[in-house]
């Protein structure tokens, strides 16, 4: 199966992913996931020999991490007005992902600058309040990188639990 075959569903084929790097890369000084782009290490040296299909593997478990980092300091109140403050903004984000991905992208673009969330269609979570929006801007990228780690050293760092040594599964 070609990628745009594999990549086309009932609503016709899918765009390009684009590359997640953001210019900070980690990789090269030893880190098994970036820093930057949360990518693991392999990810990052292979990406450009990817097939759109596993680009879009990628991209939606990046995409999904990200997103439960966020929802666990805000709630989206209103996602059309976070939609059209991203577009008055002109903050780039992808419309494929989560909402809560596009609150990241808001604030990344400009944290320091929102006064009043709730003018931007979102509202931060009481256990949070204490902090500044770009306090947890930052935090929520080390949790990102927290979660992609654990998720690298379970499923790829670790053997298979569920399988012996020569690679039979258990019973």
């Amino acid at each position: 199966m070609t990628d745009e075959a594999a990549n086309r569903g009932m609503e016709g084929p899918r765009p390009r992913v684009r590359t997640p790097c953001i210019g900070v890369c980690s990789t090269g000084i030893g880190d098994t996931v970036c820093r930057g782009c949360k990518r693991f290490s392999h990810e990052v040296i292979d990406w450009n020999a990817y097939s759109e299909a596993e680009k879009t593997i990628v991209d939606r478990r990046l995409a999904a991490f990200l997103a439960t980092c966020v929802a666990n300091k805000f709630r989206i109140l209103d996602r059309s007005l976070l939609e059209w403050q991203l577009s008055v903004q002109l903050v780039r984000h992808n419309p494929d992902h989560d909402p809560y991905c596009w609150l990241f992208a808001l604030l990344k673009a400009g944290a320091s600058q929102i006064d009043d969330p709730e003018a931007f269609g979102f509202e931060v979570l009481p256990e949070w309040h204490s902090c500044s929006l770009g306090e947890l801007r930052d935090r929520i990228d080390h949790e990102f990188w927290l979660l992609s780690v654990a998720h690298y050293e379970r499923y790829l760092a670790t053997p298979d639990l569920f399988r012996d040594a020569e690679g039979a599964a258990w019973v």
